[in-house]
Order: C-alpha cells, then structure tokens, then sequence
C-alpha cells in the first residue's frame, strides 16, 4: 500500500513596495506634507474670489505664471521649514530616549525601573493586552533595556534625509495645481477654477493612499480628507490665511 504524501505549498510573504518616498519619509510624514502644500496652493487660488469683488479688478496678462511662482515658492518655504523643523524634532526624540533610559539604568529598585517604562507604553498596550501580560512584557523590556548601550543623540543622516524628503514632497505635491495655471495663461480665471479642482483630486488621492495603507475605505478616507481639506482652506481665507 502507498501512501500518498500531500504537500501544501506556502505563499511567501509578500513585502509591500516601498517607492524612492517611501525611503525618505514614512507614510504620515508624507501624507501630512502633502496636505500642507495642496492647503497652501487651494488658500493662493480660492482667495482670488475676494479680489472678484473689486468690479474694477481683472486679471492681466501673465498672472497665472506670477501666481503658480507665488504658490510654488510659498510650498518650498514651508518644506524647508518642515524640514528643519523634521530634523530638529528627531534630535529631540532621541534626546529624550536617552533621557529615558538613563532614568531606567539608574533606578533604584526594579519596580520603580518597570514603573518608568510602563508610564511611557501603557497608553499603547493597555487597550490590547490584560495587566499580567503589560508586566511580563516591561520585566523582559527591563532586561534589554539593562543590557543596552547609549545611542548619537545628534544630528544623524536620516534626519538629513527626512529633511530633504520633506521638501521633495512639498514640491511634487504642488505640481498638479500649478499645471493649468502654466497652460492657460490667458485665461487665468479657467486655470484657477481647473488647478481647485486638480488640488482636490490630489488631496482625495492622498487620502485614498492612506486609506490602503492603513486597511480602512480608501474611498471614505479620500472623500473625508478633500472635505476637511475644502473646510479648512474656507476658514482659512477669511482670517487673512
């Protein structure tokens, strides 16, 4: 008698694509910088309804380009802003990990060491795991913890990166809207109702992406991120933004 073998055959693990953003910026930092930039270009385009007002006022000739220069260079200002403000933020993270761990090697007594880390992850864990399973975890983090050395607090490449990713992500995010403005410049009022529109597609776009990634409707999550977006850009004009 034989005796049939039957193989089940595992599919390997997947890895997801990471694209040349996604080595630069994690996917909130990304998702965040996009929605600045997209905000800054919507608050230059939907505030020229307040210079329609002025009956005497039209759009001269080459105002779409001045505008598409004003709003590119307003995103690349906050890019860089962000970014320095991305690395200065890293530094302080660490700098407070250290902080950490200093506190948690000098203790005095274990329970006042699993104290100091329980404060810093409770918020997390709590939620998803009973009090016996947080205190075996934090004995077994102590014990890491314990045998670790101090890591750079400075300034580190990645943080570099992360500013620069930054920038990129600022400058290509605004891309979209500023297109109709450099293709219609003799019809600057067209150019900027179209570049509203493409700004809206891209903050739909965003949300659609974070959506995926976070597993929830893409679709939801795009729609409700165009219209805080909208919301956001209509308060904004009125007090000067």
């Amino acid at each position: 008698m034989s005796v049939r073998r039957t193989v089940h055959l595992v599919k390997p693990e997947v890895t997801p694509r990471v694209g040349f953003l996604g080595h630069l910026l994690d996917p909130i930092d990304r998702l965040s910088e996009t929605i600045y930039s997209v905000l800054i270009a919507l608050i230059f385009t939907l505030a020229y309804r307040i210079l329609m007002l002025n009956n005497d006022f039209s759009f001269s000739s080459g105002y779409g380009f001045n505008l598409s220069f004003a709003i590119l260079g307003a995103a690349l200002a906050w890019g860089i802003i962000d970014g320095i403000m991305y690395a200065l933020i890293s530094v302080f993270q660490r700098r407070e990990r250290h902080r950490l761990l200093q506190q948690i090697k000098t203790a005095k007594t274990m329970e006042t060491a699993v104290t100091i880390i329980a404060d810093e992850l409770d918020f997390i864990l709590e939620p998803i795991t009973s009090s016996e399973q947080r205190d075996a975890l934090y004995v077994d983090i102590l014990d890491h913890l314990r045998e670790g050395k101090s890591q750079k607090v400075g300034l580190q490449r990645e943080d570099v990166v992360g500013a620069l990713g930054s920038v990129l992500v600022a400058f290509l995010a605004v891309l979209p809207s500023l297109v109709p403005l450099m293709l219609l410049p003799q019809n600057t009022a067209l150019a900027i109702r179209i570049s509203n529109f493409v700004s809206f597609i891209v903050l739909f776009s965003a949300g659609y992406g974070w959506g995926k990634h976070t597993h929830t409707n893409p679709w939801q999550t795009g729609l409700l991120l165009a219209g805080v977006g909208l919301i956001m850009v209509l308060i904004a004009i009125p007090l000067g933004g």
